[in-house]
C-alpha cells in the first residue's frame, strides 16, 4: 500500500532539500524523521514536515509506523521568482528565487504486507450471468 504527501511551493531552492535527503541515506522513515529534527540544516525543516505528514496518513490507514519504508522522495522544481539587487552605479542585479515540491510516497515492507484472505469455495464456483445486446 503507497501513502503518499506532498508540499508545494517551498521557498528553498531544489538542490539544497537533495543535499538533506542525500544525508538521511536508507534510514527508515520514523528514523528519518527523528534525525532531520537535529539536522543543521534550514531545508531539512520543510522535509521533515513533509515526511511527518506521511506517517500522520499511514496512522490513519491504520497502520503501524515500524513497519514503513520509503518508496521514493522527489524533489521537483517550482516556479521561479524573479528579483533584483541594486549594482554599482545605479544598475540592478537579477537573480532568481527558486521553489521546490516534495514528494514523500511510504510503502509497507513486503514481508509485513498482510496476505490475501482466503475465498470460500462457494463464492467461486458461482457464475455471473452477461446479458449480450442483440444488434437490431
Amino acid at each position: 500500500m503507497n501513502i503518499k504527501s506532498t508540499q508545494k511551493f517551498v521557498l528553498t531552492s531544489p538542490r539544497k532539500l537533495r543535499e538533506v535527503v542525500f544525508m538521511m541515506g536508507k534510514m527508515s522513515p520514523s528514523e528519518a524523521f527523528e534525525m532531520l529534527g537535529y539536522a543543521d540544516k534550514r531545508a531539512a525543516e520543510p522535509l521533515r514536515k513533509v515526511i511527518g505528514s506521511a506517517i500522520g496518513n499511514a496512522i490513519n490507514l491504520k497502520l503501524d509506523p515500524e513497519n514503513l519504508i520509503f518508496k521514493e522522495i522527489q524533489i521537483n522544481e517550482g516556479p521561479r521568482l524573479k528579483r533584483w539587487r541594486a549594482g554599482a552605479r545605479g544598475r540592478a542585479k537579477p537573480f532568481k528565487r527558486r521553489m521546490s515540491h516534495i514528494r514523500v510516497v511510504l510503502m509497507t515492507k513486503p514481508e509485513a504486507q498482510s496476505t490475501k484472505p482466503e475465498i470460500n469455495s462457494k463464492v467461486q464456483n458461482i457464475k455471473y450471468k452477461t446479458s449480450k445486446k442483440k444488434n437490431g
